[in-house]
């Protein structure tokens, strides 16, 4: 027997997964607590005791990994225009390890450095001007930022023109410096792929410098994989299928973990009616979203602000706002690896979860909008993907994997009529990742994109939607 060693090192568990590399299907599964705060292989080992008892680690031939364990780097996008830095900053993070955190537009001055300072971010992203156009503004900012006291790595992915000087800026201030191509080198063209690359560049060496990390990297024998980048491939891989495996079709997965909840989509969004026309940039075929505060352990606390702001189903919006509730929060933001052992507890995660899932399928998902023309008529626009044809929902992380109903956190996902113009899907067929294996078939992908597909297969396990949330005829 020939064995792949999966291993992902979570904000909250580590988890390892052997496969069997001749049948395709797992043979073995274990996780620990992550031990971010003191030295991350202390999980990974702890793991691996577990594994033992079911599989001989003897057989092992190759060993690949993925990380979130820092929790992402926190990104600060500067730019020229606040819409489209945010949306090319947003693009670049995309599976890169990144979330951004906030954008800052026009030209820095001594408030935003202030506020730049406060959030102390651990990654910037510098841009503005198209290749030819603007060249003071960037200019102006990386010298802001080599003054501030910020001393994060900045990514510049602006004006070719104006990147040297910004750089040499930026270098002589301090700072690590990243030269790229312009990310959006002509108006309303993206270009972020380098700047992604980067942003991967520099996430694992951040990862790989959180203690223990580098211990666990010459386990591995491999660099580390963002967790993100892991799922957004495979679900890239399970829609559009490989050489020797169908894939499945527009996918939508949402994941719900302790610290975000990260929504991905493969499909190509297009309006599904003639008469909508389409308002703003191109959106990927594949596309992830991460929500930093929607999380069921670290984020716990701005899971129930973001409730707060949220048109929420009235009975999740009761159930979370309760005194009991905001106890629960308080003390699973502190004791992060904390497991739900009875029911009041089970129901507690369920709801916030559902709440994460209906929140960050809200901002995945385009929306429709009405739009005045030069002649004065009024039509219908979309912004973003329309994912209303979508016709798969795949639900993974710990709390859908091995909860008690994964079905209500999934369902909240889809097309809601009291939101009509939201265009999340309509009738898509449930699928959980029973057996946790989303990240793990990212990972072997890399390797073997057939085997990662038919790994994944075996994994999902069909839901039923309640009545409730059965959406009939066009609606």
């Amino acid at each position: 027997m020939s064995l792949a060693l999966l291993i992902d090192f979570g904000s909250t568990y580590t988890k390892v997964t052997a496969v069997d590399l001749e049948t395709d299907r797992p043979v073995g599964r274990a996780q620990a607590p992550s031990t971010v705060d003191t030295d991350v292989l202390q999980g990974l080992l702890r793991a691996m005791e577990l594994l033992k008892a079911r599989v001989d680690l003897a057989d092992v031939s190759l060993k690949l990994a993925s990380s979130s364990a820092a929790g992402g780097l926190r990104m600060v996008a500067v730019g020229l225009i606040a819409r489209l830095t945010s949306e090319a900053a947003n693009r670049a993070a995309l599976g890169a390890g990144a979330k951004v955190i906030d954008v800052f537009d026009r030209g820095l001055n001594q408030r935003k450095v202030r506020q730049l300072e406060e959030i102390n971010p651990d990654i910037i992203l510098l841009a503005g001007g198209v290749d030819g156009g603007n060249k003071e503004v960037i200019l102006q900012n990386a010298q802001q930022i080599a003054s501030s006291k910020v001393r994060a790595p900045v990514v510049v992915a602006g004006n070719v023109d104006a990147g040297d000087e910004a750089s040499r800026i930026l270098r002589q201030g301090g700072h690590q410096t990243y030269l790229c191509q312009n990310v959006m080198p002509e108006m309303n063209t993206l270009n972020v792929d380098p700047a992604r690359e980067m942003i991967r560049e520099v996430f694992v060496k951040h990862i790989v410098e959180a203690k223990g990390l580098e211990r666990a990297v010459d386990y591995v024998g491999n660099l580390v994989m963002p967790t993100p980048m892991a799922v957004l491939r495979i679900t890239d891989l399970l829609a559009t299928g490989a050489d020797t495996e169908p894939g499945i079709g527009d996918t939508m997965v949402v994941d719900v973990g302790g610290a975000t909840t990260d929504v991905h989509t493969a499909a190509g969004g297009l309006p599904v009616e003639a008469e909508v026309r389409m308002m703003g940039l191109d959106e990927p075929f594949a596309k992830r979203t991460v929500e930093g505060d929607l999380g069921l352990r670290v984020s716990a606390r701005s899971l129930i602000d973001a409730v707060s702001r949220s048109i929420m189903p009235r009975n999740i919006r009761m159930a979370l706002e309760s005194n009991e509730a905001l106890l629960r929060m308080e003390y699973l933001t502190a004791n992060t690896s904390t497991l739900p052992h009875v029911s009041d507890e089970w129901e507690m995660d369920t709801k916030m979860a559902a709440a994460a899932s209906f929140i960050a399928a809200e901002r995945h998902a385009g929306r429709l909008e009405t739009a005045r023309t030069d002649f004065g008529t009024t039509v219908m626009v979309q912004r973003g993907k329309d994912l209303t044809q979508v016709g798969t929902l795949i639900g993974t992380g710990g709390v859908i994997a091995f909860g008690r109903n994964p079905e209500i956190i999934m369902a909240e996902c889809l097309f809601d009529h009291n939101d009509p113009f939201s265009l999340r899907p309509k009738h898509p067929r449930l699928l959980v990742d029973a057996g946790y294996m989303m990240y793990a078939g990212g990972l072997l992908s890399t390797v073997y994109p057939d085997k990662a597909i038919r790994l994944v297969k075996s994994s999902l396990r069909p839901a039923e939607l309640p009545k409730e949330y059965l959406v009939t005829g066009d609606g």
